[in-house]
């Protein structure tokens, strides 16, 4: 995860972004998550010709894509399932382009949740100027919240109107890779302190080894582009690691969510094959 100032989003951002739109044009229905939101943001940060991208290639990139639209709709039924529980605070760190408040703006279920997205400075910036452009405005319910990773985040988000006291869904997807261990450990626990009834859901990648055989080539071609532009990959976990470091911070229950629970959840009825990858599963935690 990158600090710097710089406007607009992070390149992994865009791709991303880019996958989940890309699983609607490369891939037959059912779609896992439909979103077209997140193209419209990228905008000219993905550029007229995105398709013809090395990083677009429909085949290469069809289990990667198929673990993003994975995560996004995984972390999307946690929150909504929360806020019909009566949870009303959702805070997405490194939110990037992250579309849920723009998709879920009519959600019966997701019209209690307040939403915070927080990410750099610059990044939010553009984000903002964006929403706006594009007519989908920023409503009193969505928070952006312009944060330093590396400094006090906590308090920018408690500024913002974030309350401790009040039961949360935290999500983190895409973000641990960018991090120490150090600084993952320190993220948990400021999340575990919070009031009991609230739910960390984070992302982590797989070393290496762990990964399927035919997928550890895309991962390192993912690792070399991330130290190239500037972020480097510095953290993996075996399953059993990061939860551990999760019950180490103070939570009261962890749950790994593996690639083929995913498979089983969200594709078992496709014809095509497309099954997400274990090289980044999820890890669920509650207070």
């Amino acid at each position: 995860m990158t600090v710097s100032g710089r406007e607009g989003p992070d390149h992994t951002a865009v791709r991303v972004a880019l996958w989940r739109a890309l699983h609607l044009r490369a891939d037959p229905p059912p779609y896992v998550i439909e979103d077209e939101a997140g193209l419209r943001l990228a905008g000219p940060e993905a550029g007229d010709d995105w398709r013809a991208r090395p990083d677009m290639d429909a085949g290469a990139t069809r289990r990667t894509r198929a673990s993003i639209v994975a995560r996004a709709r995984f972390v999307e039924d946690l929150a909504l399932t929360a806020a019909g529980r009566g949870v009303d605070q959702y805070v997405v760190l490194g939110a990037g382009l992250d579309t849920f408040a723009q998709r879920r703006a009519s959600d019966a279920v997701a019209a209690g949740l307040r939403v915070f997205e927080a990410d750099r400075a610059g990044a939010v910036a553009w984000k903002r100027r964006r929403l706006t452009e594009l007519g989908y405005g920023v409503p009193g319910w969505l928070r952006l919240v312009p944060v330093d990773f590396e400094g006090d985040w906590w308090g920018q988000l408690v500024a913002a109107g974030f309350d401790p006291g009040r039961p949360a869904v935290v999500a983190s997807a895409g973000v641990t890779m960018y991090l120490s261990e150090d600084a993952v450990a320190a993220t948990f626990r400021r999340i575990a302190g919070l009031a009991p009834g609230s739910t960390l859901v984070t992302t982590f990648l797989r070393p290496i080894e762990d990964v399927e055989p035919d997928q550890r080539e895309q991962l390192r071609v993912a690792q070399r582009g991330a130290l190239a532009s500037g972020t480097p990959f510095l953290s993996f976990y075996a399953p059993e690691r990061i939860a551990a470091l999760a019950g180490e911070a103070g939570f009261r229950e962890t749950r790994h969510v593996t690639a083929e629970e995913l498979a089983e959840r969200y594709f078992a009825d496709r014809t095509d094959g497309l099954r997400p990858s274990r090289g980044e599963e999820l890890l669920v935690a509650t207070t």
